[in-house]
């Protein structure tokens, strides 16, 4: 990578998806191009993503998978660099991918489309870096932001290698989710100091976690996964879920706990396509001598089975079993419901919520409406896709929208 010439016509602060895509493509244009990145590698996020395998998008992004108190705020970037657009790159690149195969079940439509490289997430980082060097890109790693000021028609930053300069200034700092790989509230700060609003950030896509009197009672459990139901607010997400030591987690637990607020319940269905009440009244008349539990053991994992009858309070033969035991039973089953205590926090969400209010941001640009040349774009913003791919679209459709504009 190229020395520090500390003198641009646009500084990219964050080496994180949307931050060095925004590089690749404003350099493609000639542009002199600094990007500033405060730990010592780039693309960190995306290299622990998808289990080592980047998500790095969705075939059926849409306005729709994400969350924002501007939901339209999203459409024009989508609409201007879609999913195809990306493989594109990586189809030229020679980068080989798979779509994750899709049970086609009713419900279970957020988890089509999901797209992950045949190799590795460094695939794609790899990709960038080339793209970036191809262009000239030059690159300030292990360079921490001490001051940003406006003077002039040019943007002046003090950093831990001295003063920088550049006409245009990005913000691709990301978000508070996974601090340990170098997430912090840069991006938050500095859209204050500018007078820009932030919508108040929380972790999303995260674990759920239960009070100490739940998690004695559910940690038998601990290891435990089911296709299920959840439903938080007035969203319903049906994937995987899992039991963990303190809580839930699995893909509909991290879908659902975007829409889940402190002190509000969620409630579960933990068995999908199935009418519960009939079959148990069914297994009644044909297997009369058998234990509830080992009959709930047919449709749910063993241990989950127990659970749930003796949260039901019910037990015995079948055939002793009146209308109304099994009646309540599967209320129960259908319609689990907890409050979590709150989630596991930054510290393993894949996202952060809230962010810069995009009412003070332009929808085509991504210029700061009342700061001239300063650009936010990635997760900085209060833009929050669903679990699957989504999140990395969003970065690399505001990465390219914001280029096409510098």
């Amino acid at each position: 990578m190229r020395n520090i010439d500390f003198s641009y016509d646009t500084i990219i602060i964050g080496a994180g998806a949307a931050g060095l895509m925004c590089a690749w493509q404003a350099a493609k244009h000639g542009k002199k191009i600094c990007v500033i990145e405060h730990t010592k590698k780039i693309g960190e996020k995306i290299r622990i993503s998808g289990g080592g395998r980047c998500n790095f998008t969705n075939l059926y992004t849409s306005p729709d998978n994400f969350l924002s108190q501007n939901p339209h705020f999203c459409k024009s970037a989508l609409a201007r660099f879609t999913p195809h657009d990306f493989i594109a790159l990586l189809d030229e690149r020679g980068i080989t991918w798979h779509e994750k195969p899709y049970d086609e079940k009713p419900g279970n439509e957020n988890a089509r489309g999901q797209l992950f490289c045949d190799n590795s997430a460094t695939d794609i980082i790899d990709m960038l870096r080339k793209g970036c060097e191809d262009e000239h890109v030059e690159f300030a790693l292990g360079t921490t932001v001490k001051d940003v000021r406006h003077e002039g028609a040019a943007y002046s930053l003090s950093t831990t290698r001295g003063s920088m300069t550049a006409k245009t200034l990005v913000i691709a700092s990301g978000g508070l989710s996974i601090p340990k790989i170098g997430a912090s509230n840069f991006g938050y700060e500095l859209a204050k100091k500018f007078g820009l609003r932030i919508v108040p950030p929380r972790a999303g896509l995260v674990p759920l976690v239960f009070d100490e009197t739940l998690v004695t009672h559910t940690k038998p459990l601990s290891g435990v996964s089911v296709d299920a139901y959840v439903n938080a607010g007035k969203k319903r997400f049906r994937e995987g879920l899992l039991f963990t030591h303190r809580g839930l987690s699995g893909p509909s637990i991290l879908q659902a706990s975007s829409y889940w607020h402190e002190g509000e319940p969620i409630t579960i269905d933990f068995t999908p396509d199935i009418d519960l009440l009939s079959r148990l009244k069914t297994a009644r008349q044909n297997t009369p001598k058998q234990q509830i539990q080992t009959v709930l053991g047919t449709l749910l994992p063993a241990r989950l089975a127990e659970f749930l009858c003796a949260a039901a309070k019910i037990e015995g033969r079948m055939a002793d079993l009146p209308d109304a035991a099994l009646e309540k039973l599967a209320a129960i089953v259908k319609n689990w419901s907890i409050t979590p205590i709150g989630n596991e926090g930054y510290r393993t969400a894949e996202v952060t919520l809230g962010g810069i209010d995009t009412r003070d941001i332009s929808s085509k640009t991504f210029e700061a409406l009342n700061a001239k040349d300063l650009y936010f774009i990635g997760e900085v913003l209060d833009v929050t896709g669903h679990l699957g791919g989504h999140n990395f679209q969003w970065a690399w459709a505001s990465a390219q929208a914001c280029a096409q504009a510098l």
